[in-house]
């Protein structure tokens, strides 16, 4: 029950931080505050939250530390907080703000890391039942979770040794080690275990080894030949493999199950904006950094493929329907994710065809779609708590 509510309050957290990365975009804010709030914030939060709850049972293991999740909380919260502020507040903010954040993720991998301890590759699922068909493909699932730990083991480390003088790490590699290493590929792992039962279909195995061996193969690519444009080419095709593999895998999923749940259509568009999103990406890599291009393809990627992701999961494992405040219903958060949709839609569009007038329509719909999105999770928290 304490891992519950642990985990309630990071996706709490998470969503309003989500609500803070869509009006940065709206205010212009600069860039490095955007993407803290949206990756850090949004993304990360509500990773740390549900990875809390469900890897221990996934890796048929029991939470090595209850009061993990209680600890990690303020330090990764104020960690993120002050690492948005940084590059508009005083000096030290920076690192303050990531010895905290760090601090917190060192408890993260520490209470999963022995929660998972003898059990490291997954071999042991705790799949059986009705489900006992789904193994081979669960094992093969949770493979991608300890190297997206170990994903975010690096990016940690890189940022600290960097806030103290030691290495020289960029900002936009530790961005692409932690959306495309940690988080894109925790969603691939996770993925292939909840999307299944959620639709009641199945995927091929072979195309889950792709997806998780391609996801586990690009983001080091990416990170580490960020400035190389061989290397960056390389890792785009590789990443795009596997955005491309989970896209279709989740396409015939929902297209073969009978079952039509609010959050299914999130995440429907979710893929597609990561298909979008990794063709802007080569776009980039093949013919140089456009401003535009650039903005467009991690806009896409966070607000898109991980937002996306993020809000269809939500709303399935915290239904809208059972909150207690008015209006909290699946039609409202198909307003919200119409909203979220189309003001990324449009802010692409506005993006690449240089149309001035459609960037603050689109990210006014942004804004609206994440404060619904926050109503309804606080709405459906509030009747436990």
């Amino acid at each position: 029950m304490r891992t519950e509510r642990a985990s309630r309050w990071f996706v709490a957290a998470s969503a309003l931080f989500f609500v803070g990365f869509h009006a940065a975009i709206a205010v212009a804010a600069p860039r490095r505050v955007v993407v803290t709030l949206g990756l850090y914030g949004f993304v990360l939060h509500v990773l740390f939250g549900k990875a809390y709850a469900l890897v221990p049972s996934y890796f048929d293991r029991d939470l090595a530390w209850e009061s993990g999740p209680a600890v990690q909380f303020p330090l990764s919260v104020v960690g993120t907080v002050a690492l948005a502020l940084g590059p508009v507040g005083p000096p030290w903010l920076g690192p303050v703000g990531t010895g905290l954040w760090v601090g917190g993720v060192g408890v993260f991998l520490g209470t999963l890391g022995r929660t998972m301890w003898g059990n490291v590759t997954g071999a042991a699922t705790g799949t059986g039942g009705a489900n006992a068909h789904r193994e081979p493909v669960d094992r093969t699932a949770n493979v991608a979770v300890p190297i997206a730990l170990g994903y975010l083991a690096l990016a940690a480390g890189s940022a600290l040794a960097a806030s103290v003088g030691f290495g020289s790490v960029r900002p936009q590699q530790l961005s692409h080690l932690l959306a495309v290493g940690t988080a894109a590929l925790f969603i691939f792992g996770v993925g292939f275990r909840v999307f299944p039962r959620f639709l009641v279909a199945t995927v091929p195995r072979p195309v889950v080894v792709l997806v998780v061996m391609a996801g586990a193969t690009g983001p080091a690519l990416l990170g580490f030949g960020l400035f190389d444009r061989a290397l960056l080419l390389i890792g785009g095709v590789v990443e795009a493999t596997a955005v491309a593999g989970f896209a279709l895998s989740y396409l015939v999923l929902f297209l073969r199950s009978e079952r039509r749940r609010v959050g299914f259509y999130a995440v429907l568009l979710a893929v597609v904006a990561g298909v979008v999103g990794i063709g802007f990406g080569l776009t980039v890599a093949a013919t140089g950094r456009s401003p535009a291009l650039v903005t467009a393809h991690y806009r896409a990627m966070l607000a898109g493929f991980l937002g996306l992701t993020v809000v269809g999961a939500a709303f399935q494992f915290y239904p809208p329907a059972v909150g207690v405040w008015p209006c909290a219903d699946d039609r409202t958060a198909l307003l919200s994710i119409a909203l979220l949709g189309s003001g990324l839609g449009i802010q692409l569009l506005g993006l690449v065809g240089r149309v001035g007038w459609m960037r603050p329509v689109g990210t006014a719909a942004g804004v609206l779609g994440a404060l619904l999105y926050t109503y309804l999770l606080l709405a459906a928290f509030a009747r436990r708590w």
